[in-house]
C-alpha cells in the first residue's frame, strides 16, 4: 500500500462508499523549548479542518513526556489506544494523516503519526501529500464543526515498522547506514538550537529532511526520492536506519523512503536522546566521522 495520498484521490475516496478517518495532527516545533505548540494546532484545527476530521495531539497523544528518553520519545501505550481509539481509529478502517503541509516542519507531525500508527501494528495508514495546503488547492472543502466519533477498537501491538534504540543506532552506523534527517549545520555541529550538544552520532550520514520535498511541501516523486537515496547508499537491499532531533522530522524522512521503496528503521530518541547521554561520542564536520 501506497504510504501516501493525494488530495484528487482523498477527494474521490471520501465520496465513496468506505471513506478513510481523517486525523489532523497540526503542530510545530518551536526552538528554543524543542516541543509543540499543540494550542497553536488546536486553534488552527478549530478555525477549519477537513470535514470529519479529529484532532490528534502529538505532544500529549503521539509522545510521551520529554525526559532522558529524549524530547518526543515513544508514547506510553496505553495511553496511545486509548487516544486513538477515542479518536474513532478502528483496526480495519483505513485512516489518513495530515497536517498543515507549508512551512519548515510541514509533514513532519502527520509522517510521526503515520509511523507510530504502522509502528502499533494498524494496516493501513496514509499521510495525505501536502497536507491541507494541498487540500484547500485542490478544492477541497474545510468546516469548523468538532466531531465526536464512535469509539474505535484499535489496540496498539508493536512490531510493524522497525525501532532503534541508542546502542541499535551506533551499531547500524557502523555495519549499515544510519542518515540524520536534520538540517546540514546542525550534522555539522555550526549550530544547535535545541539540544545541549552539536553534531552527529559517528558514522552516520547527513540526509536532509528538506531535500525531500517540493517548494509546496509535496514529497518528490518516488523515482527522484529513490535516485537521492540510492546516492546515499540507501537501496532496498540495504540495513537503513534513520534519526533526527527528537523522533518528529525522522519519521518523514521514514516516509520518503517508504515511498522510494527502501525499508528504514527509526531512532524515536534521536538526537535529543543520544546528546543527553554525555558518555556517548559525538562527530562534528561534513564527514560520517
Amino acid at each position: 500500500m501506497n504510504a501516501i495520498v493525494s488530495a484528487t484521490e482523498l477527494l474521490a475516496e471520501l465520496a465513496g462508499p468506505q471513506p478513510p478517518l481523517l486525523l489532523d495532527v497540526r503542530w510545530q516545533l518551536t526552538p528554543p523549548g524543542g516541543r509543540g505548540t499543540t494550542p497553536t494546532g488546536r486553534a488552527d484545527y478549530e478555525r477549519g479542518h477537513l470535514p470529519g476530521a479529529v484532532f490528534v495531539d502529538l505532544e500529549a497523544e503521539l509522545a510521551g513526556p520529554p525526559g532522558a528518553a529524549g524530547r518526543h520519545p515513544l508514547p506510553d501505550l496505553e495511553v496511545f489506544g486509548a487516544a486513538m481509539r477515542r479518536a474513532g481509529v478502528r483496526a480495519q478502517r483505513a485512516v489518513v494523516v495530515y497536517d498543515g503541509g507549508a512551512g519548515p516542519s510541514g509533514g513532519w507531525a502527520a509522517a510521526r503519526a503515520w509511523w507510530l500508527l504502522r509502528w502499533a501494528g494498524h494496516p493501513s495508514v496514509r499521510v495525505l501529500d501536502g497536507g491541507l495546503a494541498a487540500w484547500t488547492a485542490a478544492g477541497g472543502p474545510t468546516e469548523t464543526a468538532v466531531p465526536s466519533p464512535a469509539a474505535g477498537d484499535f489496540t496498539p501491538r508493536p512490531g510493524g515498522l522497525p525501532l532503534l534504540d541508542a546502542d541499535g543506532a551506533a551499531r547500524l552506523a557502523r555495519r549499515g547506514l544510519l542518515l540524520d534527517a536534520r538540517a546540514g549545520d546542525r550534522y555539522r555541529g555550526e549550530v544547535e538550537p535545541i539540544d545541549p550538544v552539536a553534531g552527529h552520532i559517528p558514522g552516520a550520514v547527513s540526509a536532509p529532511t528538506s531535500e525531500n520535498v517540493t517548494e509546496d511541501g509535496r514529497l518528490r516523486p518516488a523515482a527522484e526520492l529513490a535516485e537521492r537515496f540510492a546516492a546515499l547508499g540507501a537501496t532496498e537491499a540495504a540495513e537503513v536506519g534513520v534519526y533526527c532531533g527528537s523522533g518528529v522530522s525522522g519519521a518523514h524522512q521514514a516516509l520518503a523512503l517508504a515511498v522510494a521503496g527502501v525499508p528504514a528503521a527509526l531512532y524515536v530518541g534521536s538526537w535529543s536522546e543520544w546528546s543527553g547521554d554525555a558518555s556517548r561520542p559525538v562527530a562534528t564536520g561534513a564527514e560520517p566521522g
